[in-house]
């Protein structure tokens, strides 16, 4: 099927390339665009003499825009398959056929550090945030998930639709998973190893995390409110 790795972007100049390499190894068969959020470095070259498409954003729109860019980019262009994958090193090219494989049976594929045992360790805090939004968003869609943050995903053509369509701007993991449920969608969790950040530093501070924090609860919550009432009215 026609697969698209979408990697969005912004200033990994330092771990880009690798990330590309990796892919083309381990999965040659896939095309692969970044969507060059607004860097300031040499992102978008590093990106293209590693032998990937780029799609340069003029200014930093945030992983939200980005990922809705490439999946526009997904649906106008045909493919049947579209990946999410970290520009940073996070995600191991050697398990994307493996989500490949599952997203031609589900709508949305995603990788899980925690659906089973990995060697994957967080810090305390980033961990009680995974388990906070797995359990919220588990009793929201009557649907068990344990990594619900996990960038690390492979969309089938009707979530590439959906999300052409509309894409949390915000922080999106989490809510874009209670949107598909809304929809109607197959979503199934599958193991997934995952490594630290290889170059660079995260964005998010201590500061971004407690607004990261509010800000998801409440769109979750209310998505979870728009859904009840529509199954209410059917």
């Amino acid at each position: 099927m026609k697969t698209l790795v979408i990697i969005p972007a912004y200033n990994e100049e330092g771990s880009i390339a690798k990330v590309i390499k990796d892919i083309q190894q381990h999965a040659p068969s896939v095309d692969i665009i970044v969507i060059n959020d607004g860097s300031s470095d040499r992102t978008e070259i590093v990106a293209i003499e590693a032998g990937a498409r780029v799609l340069t954003l003029p200014y930093n729109v945030g992983i939200g825009g980005g990922m809705q860019t490439g999946y526009i980019y997904a649906q106008r262009m045909g493919y049947d398959i579209a990946v999410q994958m970290d520009a940073d090193g996070q995600h191991p090219a050697a398990e994307l056929p493996k989500l490949i494989e599952q997203a031609k049976t589900y709508d949305l594929v995603i990788g899980s550090r925690y659906v089973e045992a990995t060697d994957y360790r967080s810090p305390l805090l980033r961990r009680t945030g995974i388990l906070f939004f797995s359990a919220l968003v588990s009793l929201v869609t009557r649907q068990r998930f344990t990594d619900t943050t996990s960038g690390f995903r492979a969309a089938g053509r009707k979530v590439i639709d959906l999300y052409a369509d509309y894409y949390p701007m915000d922080y999106p993991e989490v809510e874009s998973i209670v949107y598909l449920k809304r929809k109607g969608c197959n979503i199934v969790e599958v193991r997934a190893e995952m490594q630290e950040r290889q170059a660079g530093k995260s964005s998010i501070t201590p500061i971004k995390s407690i607004y990261y924090m509010i800000k998801v609860t409440l769109a979750v919550l209310m998505s979870a409110l728009r859904f009840n009432r529509t199954a209410v009215s059917k």
